[in-house]
């Protein structure tokens, strides 16, 4: 029973805070403030055109009953001069029943009623009347007047309007005829509240159920979106939303799509990148193993110790080298490297790179050439962009042969673009590898390794990393690096980045 009741509490909470439930009293309490201004609007116009006809009714009958009054009365020094007639049943039709005639004599004396009208209000209507006169002619005045009257067993105001009209003969006033009624005689306006009032909690009920039913359905991509997640978390990636909303919500699901591309990649490139890094760091450990154990097993020459020391020690730098390089791809992936950007000379950069490697070149039978330096300001990082253009000569010393072994470095501006460029004219690169030349343990063609120091020509070859790392610090810089190759032809790789 408790779990029971915990599930229906968690249910009802999880309800009260769903959107659904919030889109739904948001569009109920829009529309009943809506209807109570519309209500309120159609009640009070209403209303008013009741008054408004009641008053019209009342000027017209006050006229028809002075008429009466002045072709019917008699003179009476009794009773001021004037005695008001009796009212014949011809005379009484012109009042309906809900309407009230009061007579009163100019000394205030009521000399006939006819309704259910009091004299003290009758009085009270006499009494302002008066106190707003000011100077002849007198004109009439509307008053009104609140009271209680039952609809339904309850008690409901009601207010009736009265017309204080002088009777005048002769310049002289002779009474006050006061004739009032009821605004709502026929009880339109509670009924008119009540039809309002049904009839708003009806458009409301149905306002919730539709509202309600619309919000569901809107909100149904959302569900489907939760659903899906929900399943790729426990799952893989490789699940879709598909949505073919063409709304805001579509976009978000399509938005979504896309974020899982991007992560369904990024994965593939980190399972890939460790399956590579396993595979790469795999092969000199195998060979240290193995020339270690070689050279334990029996008691070698020296020349043949030296040579294994040789073998490992070529294995351990190039270890040491892949491991900086996955540290360093690293940083940079988890934002981690902080650049300290400053005014400096790009062919400043490539001069004291293609001095430091001239050395290197020599060894591996490669000519290195400098080409034109004119001046070109960059805003960088010098650590950084000597790293970028440290790898772009040394892999093209790497793979420079075949026609003369030439690898030439030269910079330029044109425009607004300062820019760094490595020739070689080895092997080349085919095209449908040029678009995958940055990716990390990449290579195009195995073959185009070279040793860097020419013994035995068994050097082992590249990491692949370092062109991935040319293209990062380019673009941390603002730039981009471009290659253009083809097989057989050479490569040129082009560093640009933004000139000041």
């Amino acid at each position: 029973m408790k779990s029971w009741l915990s599930s229906t509490g968690r249910r009802i909470d999880t309800f009260l805070h769903s959107i659904r439930f919030r889109l739904t009293l948001w569009s109920v309490a829009i529309l009943a403030v809506i209807l109570l201004v519309f209500c309120s609007f159609v009640y009070y116009r209403q209303a008013e055109m009741l008054r408004l006809d009641i008053r019209s009714q009342l000027q017209l009958r006050t006229q028809q009953v002075a008429s009466l009054y002045r072709y019917s009365g008699v003179f009476n020094d009794d009773e001021d001069h004037f005695q008001a007639p009796e009212l014949s049943p011809r005379g009484m039709d012109l009042l309906p029943q809900t309407t009230t005639l009061a007579y009163v004599s100019s000394s205030g004396r009521i000399l006939q009623k006819v309704g259910g009208v009091d004299d003290q209000t009758i009085g009270s209507l006499v009494q302002n009347w008066e106190a707003a006169q000011s100077g002849d002619p007198r004109p009439e005045q509307v008053a009104y007047t609140v009271s209680r009257s039952d609809f339904f067993g309850l008690k409901v105001a009601s207010q009736s309007i009265y017309l204080v009209t002088p009777l005048i003969f002769g310049h002289h006033l002779t009474g006050l005829i006061v004739l009032g009624s009821p605004i709502d005689p026929d009880g339109q306006l509670p009924r008119l509240m009540v039809t309002l009032i049904l009839a708003s909690l009806a458009t409301l009920a149905i306002d919730v159920a539709g509202g309600y039913w619309l919000a569901t359905r809107a909100m149904s991509p959302v569900r489907t979106i939760t659903r899906t997640a929900r399943g790729i978390s426990e799952s893989d990636l490789n699940r879709r939303l598909n949505l073919k909303n063409h709304d805001e919500l579509g976009e978000l699901a399509d938005t979504f799509d896309a974020m899982l591309d991007r992560l369904q990649a990024a994965f593939n490139r980190q399972r890939q990148f460790t399956a590579d890094a396993s595979h790469e760091l795999r092969t000199p450990l195998t060979i240290v193993g193995l020339e270690t154990e070689q050279a334990l097993s029996r008691r070698r020459s020296p020349e043949e110790y030296e040579r294994a020391l040789k073998v490992i020690r070529s294995e351990n730098g190039y270890m040491s080298h892949l491991v900086n390089d996955l540290l360093t791809l690293a940083r940079m992936d988890a934002g981690q490297t902080q650049m300290n950007l400053e005014p400096l000379d790009l062919s400043e950069l490539a001069l004291e790179v293609t001095e430091r490697l001239s050395s290197l070149a020599g060894r591996a039978g490669v000519e290195l050439h400098a080409g034109d330096f004119p001046e070109v300001k960059v805003r960088g990082d010098a650590q950084y962009l000597s790293q970028m253009l440290t790898n772009l000569v040394e892999n093209a010393i790497k793979y420079a042969g075949g026609r003369g072994n030439h690898v030439c470095l030269e910079t330029g501006r044109t425009n607004e673009v300062a820019w760094v460029r490595v020739e070689d004219d080895g092997p080349g690169i085919p095209v449908e590898h040029l678009p995958h030349v940055f990716d990390r343990f990449y290579r195009a063609d195995k073959s185009r390794a070279r040793s860097a120091d020419g013994a035995d020509g068994k050097e082992p070859e590249g990491s692949g990393l370092g062109l991935s790392i040319v293209q990062w610090i380019a673009q941390a810089h603002g730039g981009q690096v471009l290659v253009r190759s083809e097989a057989g032809h050479g490569a040129t790789f082009e560093v640009q980045l933004p000139a000041i």
